[in-house]
């Protein structure tokens, strides 16, 4: 939960319900999952429920950051071992990192996210840094950002969906 527990209504509050329910999709997938579950490759993708969660995470964060101040990473422009492993390991749980860490900071970031679609000016428009699969110039709202974090959110909720599955049966839902 948020520190400011003022009562928001209107798009804000549509938001902040978009998020919360996609969250919840993607949260029930790893329900009851050990670490080597959530760790599990149960279809033809690298993708895992606990590299979901992780992945979720990382990427909310860095457009939370991108919200609060109009700043991000650059997109490499050279792809090297690291960098790929890096990404790599993005999608699933490295050693040492269990389902219940990842969890807890998922929370943290969407409490931190929940704080700033309560606060920020929404009209509030940043240029996106640059990247290969846009032109410069390409601006977004903070609203903008944070419906992109949803709609990722749901992508994402979605591919665990069907890995969870594959795992032991457990639909989010049907």
């Amino acid at each position: 939960m948020t520190t400011n527990q003022q009562i928001v209504t209107g798009e804000r509050a549509d938001i902040l319900e978009f998020l919360a329910k996609h969250r919840y999709f993607l949260r029930h997938t790893a329900q009851g999952l050990i670490d080597e579950q959530a760790n599990t490759r149960s279809t033809v993708s690298e993708l895992t429920i606990g590299g979901l969660i992780k992945h979720v995470t990382e990427v909310e964060q860095h457009w939370a950051e991108f919200a609060r101040t109009g700043t991000g990473e650059e997109t490499p422009t050279e792809y090297t071992p690291e960098l790929i492993a890096r990404w790599e390991n993005q999608f699933r749980l490295a050693e040492g990192e269990t389902l219940a860490g990842v969890l807890a900071a998922y929370e943290k970031v969407a409490a931190e996210t929940e704080e700033l679609v309560r606060t920020l000016d929404l009209d509030t428009s940043y240029e996106l840094p640059a990247a290969p699969w846009q032109p410069p110039g390409v601006f977004w709202s903070v609203r903008r950002i944070f419906l992109h974090v949803a709609a990722e959110t749901a992508q994402h909720a979605g591919h665990a969906d069907i890995i969870r599955e594959s795992i032991d049966g457990q639909k989010t839902m049907g």
